[in-house]
Parts: C-alpha cells; sequence; structure tokens
C-alpha cells in the first residue's frame, strides 16, 4: 500500500495548535533559535513564530507516526512544509530543518517587513488570473501569479495593494473566491529572489542526504531522491510558485493508494478528494495518532488480501 505524506504550509495555523507537542521539541527550538513559541494570536502574527512554529507541529507528527511504525513512501510539502518533509524523509535533520526555518523565516521578514502578502483566487484558470495580475502589475503595486493549488485555485503574491486590485478584478469577472490569505510575506514569487540566493549559500553548508523514500518538489513537481535537487527546492521555491496541482497528479501516477495529511488543517485532503475517488484520505487535524495507525494498519490487510 502506497502512502503519499502531505506537509502543508502557512495559512491554517491558530493559536493553542502546539498544546500537544512535546515539550522537548519545543524546548529544542528554544535552544537553537532563541524563542519561546508562545503559542497565541499575537505571535502568528510575525512569519517567524508563525514559521517555527507550523515546523514543530509537523515534527512531532512524523515523531508520533513513525513511533507507531508508519513511514511513507512519497512526501510532499507545500511551501514550509517542505522542511518537515526533508526531515520526514531523512534529507534533514530535525535541528538543520530548525535552523533552516529560522533563516528563511528571517530572510522573508527582513525583505518585506510589512505591507505585502498574498491571496488566493477560486474559479479562474491560471491564464485567467495572469491577464487580471498583468494589467495591475507596477513598480508601484508589484503583484505576480502564484501558487497552482488545483485547476481553478491560484495564488497571488506582492504588495497588499496590488493583490487586492486583483482580488476585485477577479470578482468581476465571477471568480467564486477571492481573498487575502494568512501569509505576511510575498512568497513564490520574483520578489523573493535575493532572499532565496541568499538562503541557497546557506543550505550549501548543510550535510543533506539522499531521500529514503520519494520527495515531490515544489517548484515542477517532480519525484527525486538526490540531495542536491532537494537542496534546489529547499532554498528556491521562495522565488517559484508551487505547483501543487502538479505534485497531486505525480503522487497519484506514481500509485498513491492512501494520502495522510499532516497538520494543521484539511486543505490539501480536500484538494486530492476533489481530484479522485480511487484513494483513502486521513487528515491528523481530525484524528489522534492511534486511529490513524488503526486505519492504515487496516487498509495494509486489505489491500495485501486484494
Amino acid at each position: 500500500m502506497k502512502t503519499f505524506w502531505m506537509f502543508p504550509g502557512q495559512g491554517n495555523q491558530f493559536p493553542g495548535m502546539l498544546r500537544d507537542v512535546s515539550p522537548k521539541l519545543i524546548a529544542k527550538v528554544k535552544d537553537l533559535t532563541g524563542f519561546d513559541l508562545p503559542d497565541d494570536e499575537e505571535a502568528y502574527q510575525d512569519p517567524v513564530q508563525i514559521q517555527l512554529a507550523l515546523l514543530v507541529l509537523q515534527l512531532n507528527d512524523v515523531s508520533l507516526l513513525k513511533e507507531a511504525g508508519e513511514t511513507p513512501d512519497i512526501v510532499g510539502g507545500h511551501s514550509l512544509g517542505i522542511f518537515a518533509a526533508a526531515v520526514c524523509s531523512g534529507v534533514l535533520s530535525e535541528d538543520d530543518a530548525i535552523k533552516l526555518v529560522l533563516k528563511r523565516a528571517t530572510l522573508m521578514k527582513n525583505a518585506y517587513p510589512e505591507g505585502y502578502g498574498m491571496g488566493v483566487i477560486v474559479g479562474l484558470t491560471r491564464i485567467e488570473v495572469e491577464n487580471l495580475t498583468e494589467k495591475v502589475n507596477s513598480k508601484q503595486t508589484p503583484v505576480f501569479t502564484s501558487n497552482q493549488n488545483a485547476e481553478l485555485q491560484v495564488s497571488l503574491s506582492g504588495s497588499y495593494e496590488g493583490i487586492d486590485q486583483v482580488l476585485e478584478l477577479a470578482k468581476k469577472q465571477s471568480a467564486r473566491t477571492a481573498k487575502r490569505l494568512a501569509v505576511p510575506s510575498p512568497s513564490h514569487s520574483p520578489l523573493m529572489k535575493a532572499a532565496a540566493q541568499e538562503l541557497e549559500r546557506y543550505v550549501e553548508g548543510l550535510n543533506l542526504q539522499d531521500a529514503n523514500c520519494v520527495y515531490l518538489t515544489n517548484f515542477n513537481g517532480h519525484a527525486v531522491t538526490k540531495a542536491e535537487e532537494i537542496a534546489y527546492d529547499l532554498s528556491h521555491n521562495l522565488m517559484y510558485p508551487v505547483y501543487w496541482d502538479t505534485m497531486a497528479e505525480v503522487a497519484l501516477e506514481l500509485g498513491t493508494e492512501v494520502s495522510v495529511e499532516l497538520e494543521p488543517g484539511q486543505t490539501f485532503t480536500k484538494l486530492m478528494k476533489q481530484k479522485t475517488s480511487d484513494i483513502q484520505n486521513i487528515s491528523l487535524a481530525t484524528m489522534s495518532i492511534d486511529d490513524v495507525s488503526f486505519l492504515l494498519n487496516k487498509w495494509k490487510r486489505g489491500f495485501s488480501n486484494g
């Protein structure tokens, strides 16, 4: 039975999401970064706090799943999610992932401390969204077409002024949804090129290993295992759109039978359900580790008997 573990990025963070995380893991973050992770509303206005907290939450999920005897065949992270995916697949150590995310989040915060972020449009094609961004994008109102999460779900990155103008145009064009996201930086756009280049230099100094399972890259959706290919994704995904729709298609082509979405939220479980009804789906946001392990073992027996 092939499993695809999905690691979400920013957007679904919420106060209290770290309540069940191992105190030892929280202490490790404090030791390595100096951050306390207060896990409250005020903290989640800060890109550094958001990214460290989400990483820790997912590292805790990975640890609990592996303690229960579960391992993935395929991993895919969305934006920030790639770092926990890299730990899960044996590419990065926990310590290096924590320090790397601190570096990434700090670069992002310093590059655009305010007035920049992301939005999402549902109901228009990528070409339609690109036509809208071209009408608005300028030096005064930079905005770019960004992540492709589904065929008709496209993100925007840039200045809030530019994003808001594109969102209004999208509403006039009958988009089902057109709103800002809770992401306080213009991730996955050319605006992050300098930050990506600096992050690349940092990644070069880390000891990365080849993956022990298939790793799906953000910037083109390809299935890879080599450390150097994953290193490029870890450093450069800041400046490229995340092609999640392609990643999901590749996961299905590779024979995925069960998707497992780590915390927080159920965004990618819902997207997988929209894409196909031929696989089983698990979301840790709604299930205990014991229940997840029970289902996975039940389905494994079913697949082997079948």
